[in-house]
């Protein structure tokens, strides 16, 4: 199994509730409209950054830079399952990216592929 992982920043011009109502109900809408044309996307997860003390007390515990806005995770069985190449499927993926313009920012998010390594 492979995971996509992208950390994402909200577009400055947006305040942290706008952007997870525009993350969450506009795009995460988006996304599962789209699942007939991404079939190799197994499972898809947007993990929203609580705001508050817990969180700034454990990231001042550990001298970590200010959080994410939150992460989304993408599941595919492997790499090759993740080339997908039908007209469909590219129409998607351009419509997607469309999407995440309007509310990330991209040049100031992270993406990236993992492997998984359940401990417990």
């Amino acid at each position: 199994m492979v995971k996509l992982v992208f950390c994402c920043r909200r577009r400055p011009e947006l305040s942290p509730e706008q952007f997870r109502r525009t993350w969450l109900d506009r795009h995460g809408s988006l996304v599962r409209s789209l699942r007939t044309a991404l079939p190799m996307m197994r499972r898809y997860v947007q993990s929203h950054t609580l705001e508050g003390p817990a969180n700034e007390a454990i990231r001042a515990s550990r001298g970590s830079r200010e959080p994410y806005d939150g992460i989304t995770e993408v599941w595919f069985d492997s790499l090759e399952a993740m080339a997908g190449s039908s007209e469909a499927t590219l129409a998607a993926g351009k419509r997607l990216l469309e999407d995440e313009r309007t509310f990330i920012d991209l040049a100031n998010s992270s993406v990236f592929l993992t492997e998984e390594h359940e401990i417990f």
